[in-house]
Formats: C-alpha cells, sequence, structure tokens
C-alpha cells in the first residue's frame, strides 16, 4: 500500500512541476492570486514541495500545536531558509486541545492515547495554575513563531467562533509558558507569546 501511495503521491508532484505549476505561476505574476501554497498533514512533504515548486506558504496541520511540535525543528527551518509562510492548522490537535483530557477525546482524529491524554492533563494543570484554559493556550500558542502569519482553529457553528474569539483575547501569562517549557511539556526551543 505504501509503495502504491508513495507513486501516486509522486506522479501528482511531477504533474504539479509541469502543467499545474506553469499555470499558478503565471496566475500570480499577473496578479491575478497574491500567492500560492499547498496543505501539508504529513511530515516530511514540505521539503518535497520545496523541491518541486516555488510556494509562499504551507498550511500545516496537526504537526504544529501544544502536543505536536514535529514542524519545528524538521521543517520550519526549510520554510524560513526559502521565506515560506505557515498557516497553522488544527490548532486544538483535531480536538483534545479544546476539549480537554476528556472521556472519547480525539487526538489526531482518533481516539487519544493514555499518553496523549497524561500530557494533556499535565498541561491543564499548568494553565489552570494560571487561570488560563487550555484551549485559550493552544489557539495562541502557534502564532508565536515567526513564520506563522495565521491560524485556522476550526468551527462548526456560530457558538464555536465566539469561543475562539473569547480564547484569542484571553491575557496568557509569560510564566505559563516559562512553566510549560520547565516542566518539560514543551521544547526550550519553542518560540511562545
Amino acid at each position: 500500500m505504501f509503495h502504491r501511495t508513495e507513486a501516486r503521491v509522486n506522479a501528482y508532484l511531477a504533474q504539479l512541476s509541469t502543467s499545474g505549476w506553469r499555470a499558478l505561476s503565471e496566475l500570480r505574476s499577473s496578479g491575478q492570486i497574491h500567492g500560492v501554497g499547498a496543505g501539508i498533514n504529513e511530515l516530511g512533504m514540505i521539503p518535497r514541495f520545496l523541491d518541486a515548486v516555488d510556494l509562499d506558504f504551507f498550511l500545516v496541520a496537526l504537526s504544529y500545536n501544544l502536543l505536536d511540535l514535529t514542524s519545528l525543528d524538521e521543517e520550519f527551518p526549510l520554510c524560513r531558509e526559502r521565506n515560506v509562510g505557515v498557516v497553522a492548522g488544527a490548532v486544538y490537535a483535531s480536538g483534545i486541545l479544546a476539549t480537554g483530557p476528556v472521556k472519547g477525546a480525539l487526538y489526531n482524529y482518533a481516539p487519544a492515547s493514555e499518553e496523549i491524554l497524561e500530557k494533556t492533563r499535565r498541561m491543564e494543570a499548568v494553565c489552570q495554575r494560571h487561570n488560563t484554559p487550555l484551549a485559550a493556550a493552544a489557539l495562541q500558542f502557534p502564532l508565536a513563531h515567526p513564520l506563522v502569519a495565521t491560524i485556522i482553529p476550526g468551527a462548526i457553528a456560530p457558538e464555536q467562533v465566539e469561543e475562539n474569539i473569547q480564547r484569542f483575547r484571553h491575557p496568557v501569562p509569560a510564566q505559563l509558558w516559562s512553566d510549560l517549557k520547565a516542566e518539560g511539556l514543551l521544547p526550550q526551543s519553542a518560540p511562545t507569546p
């Protein structure tokens, strides 16, 4: 299965780098569009796209949030070298950072493992010591990275949009980020607000 999927990805990238990319590049050059990006939810795809085409940004889903920072050291440096921006998607890690470590919480679109539930509990405890909802910290965290231009928190109902606005506006003390790092819940290298 992996080999067939890999072959399909290679075929799509080859097609993009010829006819598809030429059309997008012409639209960008003429000013009809202002940027071209790609949505990524799998580690290793950013370098492949950067080798194939000249993108302006990546929508990075699931690999840059409070629970998963794999893009931080492995792929963001490549974006920085090429002056490519990032839109952070799935800032709530597909649910658990919005709901907290409750029964049935989702992480990466599947039931959260006990390890993820425990890490989330520990993060939530730090947030509670600072009177900050975990969801507010999760929403604001990615925006501290200089490559991240915006986030997509996701919402399926109007009240969730309002909740996201409140979370965005909630003051998060600098000590909260220091405590997360001190407790080993965030790497020291992670940019924080």
